[in-house]
């Protein structure tokens, strides 16, 4: 049993290295877009501030991962295992296809699929999915919302500066948003790991009658996630960066401002939505005030797309595994 948990664990973590890797874009892409940072220095940037999220913003959305999506009581190891593999497979598929999309509706959908296959739909947990499909329609549209409104803020009070002086103000401002995105990225992605790795180890009788995330659990969360930043996900950082809409430095501030404000509110609240949506919407919102057909509104399209299947299709590669795991009698 312990040595199953052990693997599970590993393999928990390893989801939490390609998340990071998956959705490095989500940190650095308007940054080296806006060449403010080389993609070296960007990724370094966002590695650190994914790892001191650890010491902040506390376990909010872990809980609600590993105590508001399926019944525990359905739980066991195998469920688990079957799902983070579920979410693996659909990370590294869209990673090859340069897709951004969200690695934690990728987990919350390969959990639930491994729990349908094994008890039905009555081990799933209504209010926690409604809370969770809520966000995936709402946090794009805030980030777009709020990204637009930063945008309209910023034109008004430097209407009187010169581009080149707006540039070399933002390009510095860039450096505090990037970071502020960062923060909101680790908390946010790198929880849905812990609640994983907590609800194995609460339904192993590991962690004794109550449910908590242990600190070592949110320390080895974070640094997995850090690590899997600075090996980057250079394919996805083109279409986040450059094929939405093109960004200056103060375009990238406030998709990165949005999207901070966005996730850090979200995550206090215990809300665990994607930081791949809330990112995509903020730049969508910049790019939407210069024009309409300033977004390229087709690449939106396809990324709307493998938004909508990523549930589904994660779901049916962990109730595969899970089929698989108890043919050979796991």
């Amino acid at each position: 049993m312990l040595t199953a948990v052990v693997v599970i664990i590993f393999v928990a973590l390893v989801f939490d290295f390609i998340n990071g890797f998956h959705d490095a874009a989500n940190s650095i892409a308007t940054v080296v877009s806006t060449r403010v940072l080389t993609p070296l220095q960007a990724v370094v940037w966002a590695a650190f501030f994914n790892f001191v999220a650890a010491f902040g913003f506390g376990v909010s959305v872990a809980k609600t991962v590993g105590k508001g999506v399926v019944d525990t009581a359905v739980v066991d190891q195998w469920v688990i295992l079957a799902g983070l593999i579920g979410a693996i497979v659909w990370d590294l598929i869209t990673w090859v296809w340069g897709l951004p999309t969200s690695s934690s509706h990728a987990l919350i959908g390969g959990f639930a699929g491994a729990a349908v296959i094994k008890a039905g739909f009555g081990s799933l947990v209504p209010a926690g999915l409604v809370k969770i499909g809520a966000f995936m329609i709402l946090a794009p549209l805030i980030g777009l919302v709020v990204g637009f409104a930063m945008m309209v803020l910023v034109i008004n009070v430097f209407k009187r500066e010169t581009p080149g002086r707006v540039d070399k103000v933002f390009r510095r401002g860039q450096l505090l948003s990037a970071a502020a995105y960062s923060l909101g990225h680790g908390t946010n992605d790198a929880q849905k790991t812990m609640g994983i790795i907590a609800m194995l180890l609460f339904t192993t009788g590991h962690l004794g009658p109550e449910f908590y995330v242990p600190f070592w659990v949110v320390l080895a969360a974070h640094a997995a996630l850090g690590l899997g930043t600075m090996a980057g996900g250079w394919r996805i950082v083109k279409t986040m960066g450059m094929r939405i809409t093109k960004l200056r430095p103060v375009g990238g501030f406030c998709a990165e401002t949005a999207g901070a404000l966005t996730l850090l509110s979200t995550a206090v609240a215990g809300i665990p939505v994607s930081t791949t949506q809330t990112i995509s919407g903020s730049i969508m919102g910049v790019g939407a005030i210069q024009r309409f057909s300033a977004v390229r509104w087709g690449v939106a399209g396809k990324i709307l797309w493998a938004w909508i299947l990523t549930i589904p299709a994660s779901g049916i590669v962990a109730a595969a595994t899970w089929m698989l795991l108890r043919l050979v009698g796991a």
